[in-house]
């Protein structure tokens, strides 16, 4: 492999500021959802403990969002820098999403989130709750259009192809919008968001009562965070049955590098294995353990259908997509396996933990928890990040050797006059700007949740509540 080749250093420099920036995304649409049902409790409640909770993981939740529009301005950057061929191809198609993204959802949130900030001591209760929840519904709508943006990438529809002048154009925006694709990946990417926020919530929570520090409101927002977990698991595993099947009806190469399937296996033999060592090629498997007809329902719902194999599906890509020159569609499958059993380890592997700490600390629990289920707990948060950061690898590294899905390979999407050293100079320097944003992030984040909430704040009923810096 040429280290120096503009296309594989740019696919490095765009994952990598991807996968950096998808830090911050998921955790921002879920704090942001936290943060409004914390502040909803408060107004129907009155209880002074929602109020601090709402205060304390906002403050997450800010450093978050103004770390997450920083990374992603940088990200939308290298569209024109290192992929301008493909920017071509597919600018009249994304540029319907991303205005809507940018003009309607991104603007949404910047409103009402200034209007949240500043408006805790001039607007009534109810309508400065509003403003949150404004901010939650747009994050929401910002993920919405920009997977509608991806999903295009996976299944293309809604466009017509003009060979004048090598772009796809958009004519159906509807149909963009309502791609089989996006609308089976929007829940599951949601759901995946609000899984996310709630380990961070349980983390801190747990900080916090194994040193004995704010117990009454810190037990409040740890069950809120258990409870959250298992409700986003079971909206997870439910989207996540969808996404397979549309993935498998526009993408059956992606649904068989998940699994390493070489040839097309139909009925008791269309099996999911959990675990397999064996060579790349599939010719030669030293322990596998697998679970019979689960990838058959998996791809089509039926114990006896058939699931189609690399080797058949190359074979037919072959003849279909001559005139791309490749002789493979399959993408890297040790990736694509493994990523597709972590996303679903690490995501299982959190919601135990949640099963588990509900258990601990029921209300007749003969003890409190110790303090190793304290640490689990405490250090369960990369659970669930890490299960969304593979989750979007697989989605990514899955597509491959495609860009866009049957129109355009990646290596055609590359910009024709950025060299190598141009790329890697600026590769490092991203990097590197992005390490030391990470140390302030985190730095941010942990002093502000070992801070916990300001338990000292009084508050009358009728009065407003005054703002705070953030």
């Amino acid at each position: 492999m040429d280290w120096l080749d503009p296309l594989v250093l740019s696919r490095w420099q765009f994952g990598l500021t991807t996968v950096y920036h998808y830090l911050f995304v998921p955790l921002t649409i879920g704090m942001a959802t936290v943060t409004a049902i914390f502040q909803t409790a408060w107004v129907r409640t009155g209880k002074i403990e929602y109020l601090h909770l709402t205060r304390f993981f906002s403050k997450i939740f800010l450093i978050n969002f103004a770390m997450g529009v920083v990374t992603g301005i940088v990200q939308e950057f290298q569209f024109g820098m290192n992929w301008s061929d493909y920017s071509r191809f597919v600018g009249d198609v994304f540029g319907a999403p991303l205005a809507f993204e940018g003009l309607l959802a991104f603007f949404l949130e910047a409103t009402f989130i200034g209007l949240w900030i500043f408006g805790w001591d001039k607007l009534p209760k109810k309508v400065h709750l509003a403003t949150i929840w404004g901010v939650a519904i747009g994050t929401i709508l910002s993920a919405y259009f920009i997977i509608a943006a991806n999903a295009f990438m996976q299944n293309p529809v809604g466009y017509t192809y003009n060979p004048a002048t090598n772009r796809a154009e958009l004519t159906d925006f509807v149909a963009l919008l309502t791609n089989k694709v996006a609308l089976a990946a929007f829940p599951h990417t949601i759901f995946g968001a609000f899984m996310l926020a709630a380990g961070v919530v349980i983390s801190v929570s747990a900080w916090h009562l194994a040193r004995g520090q704010h117990v009454a409101t810190m037990r409040k927002s740890l069950k809120f965070g258990l409870w959250a977990i298992l409700v986003a698991t079971a909206g997870i595993v439910l989207s996540g049955d969808q996404l397979g099947l549309a993935m498998y009806a526009t993408q059956p190469m992606k649904m068989a590098a998940a699994e390493a399937t070489f040839n097309t296996v139909c009925g008791k033999d269309a099996a999911f294995s959990l675990f397999t060592l064996g060579t790349p090629d599939g010719k030669s498997e030293l322990f596998s353990i697998r679970v019979p007809y689960l990838l058959s329902l998996l791809s089509n719902h039926t114990i006896d259908g058939c699931v189609h194999g690399i080797n058949d599906l190359n074979a037919e890509y072959a003849q279909k997509f001559a005139s791309t020159g490749l002789t493979e569609f399959n993408p890297v499958l040790w990736v694509t396996y493994w990523a597709f059993r972590w996303m679903i380890g690490l995501g299982m592997a959190h919601a135990l933990v949640a099963v588990a700490g509900l258990w601990f600390t029921r209300k007749n629990a003969k003890r409190e928890p110790a303090q190793w289920m304290w640490k689990i707990a405490i250090y369960s948060f990369p659970l669930s990040l890490g299960a969304n950061i593979v989750g979007w690898v697989f989605t990514e590294m899955g597509r491959q050797p495609w860009i866009v899905f049957s129109l355009m390979t990646t290596k055609n999407g590359v910009s024709p006059g950025v060299s190598g050293v141009e790329v890697l100079i600026s590769l490092i320097s991203f990097t590197a700007i992005y390490a030391a944003l990470a140390v302030v992030e985190v730095g941010l984040i942990v002093r502000a949740a070992k801070k916990g909430p300001d338990i000292t704040e009084k508050h009358d009923e009728d009065a407003p509540v005054p703002s705070v810096v953030y």
